[in-house]
Order: structure tokens, then C-alpha cells, then sequence
């Protein structure tokens, strides 16, 4: 991946990073944290999109970093499941249920074209080179 020297450069990482800002502090609140087992699992869920795409990009091959884009792409997927749940607990608001998703699934989408990108692409990461 020309231009890239380290996954805080990629857009997916960055997103992701957002996302893990958000669910952190929307679990602060009294209700989700007393809710130990949803917060917590959102919470690994959300960093586990953010080390997926770091981890990925490390390992300095396309395969295995494709590979980890599609398990950030699925705890991506987990967290934006995980969020109808608190919605209707109750553990968060119409409103930032939709502003989490919205991260969560702009994060996905984000994900997906790095992953269509290397599957086109001739990158073969450096480790091959």
C-alpha cells in the first residue's frame, strides 16, 4: 500500500478509533455500566475492530491483512447488533443509538473498500517483496 507507512495512516483504523471513542463513553452511563457484560462485550467488540485493521496492516502481507479487515468488518457487525440491545434496554437514546451505528457502520463500509482495494490491487506487502 503505497503511501501508507503505518495503520494510524489508514482511514479504516482511524474510523474504527472514533468508534471505540464513542462506545466508551456512551457505557459510562449509570444504566449500560451497570450492565457489566454488555458493556464490557461492546467495548472488546468496538477495540476489536480497531486492532483487527492495525494487526492487519503488520503483518505486512495483503492475504493476512484481508483476512483481519473481514474480522474488524465482522466485530463491526457485532457492535452494531449489540447496540439494538442496549437501545432496547434502554441504555441508550433514539439518538445515539443511530450516531453509534452510523460510526459502527461507516467504519464497515470503510473496511469493505480496503478490502475490495487490496483484492484489486498488485500490493503483496513488503514481507513478499
Amino acid at each position: 500500500m503505497s503511501g501508507k507507512k503505518s495503520f494510524e495512516d489508514l482511514i479504516a483504523w482511524q474510523k474504527a478509533r472514533e468508534l471505540v471513542t464513542r462506545i466508551y463513553l456512551v457505557t459510562r452511563n449509570e444504566l449500560f455500566r451497570k450492565d457489566r457484560s454488555l458493556s464490557s462485550q461492546i467495548c472488546r467488540a468496538s477495540v476489536s475492530v480497531m486492532s483487527n485493521v492495525a494487526e492487519g496492516f503488520e503483518r505486512e502481507g495483503d492475504k493476512e491483512f484481508i483476512q483481519f479487515l473481514s474480522q474488524a468488518k465482522a466485530s463491526s457487525g457485532e457492535v452494531r447488533s449489540q447496540l439494538y440491545v442496549a437501545l432496547d434496554l434502554g441504555y441508550v437514546t433514539e439518538e445515539e443509538f443511530n450516531n453509534l451505528y452510523n460510526t459502527a457502520h461507516e467504519a464497515s463500509r470503510v473496511i469493505s473498500g480496503l478490502i475490495g482495494y487490496l483484492k484489486k490491487s498488485e500490493f503483496k506487502g513488503s514481507k513478499f517483496k
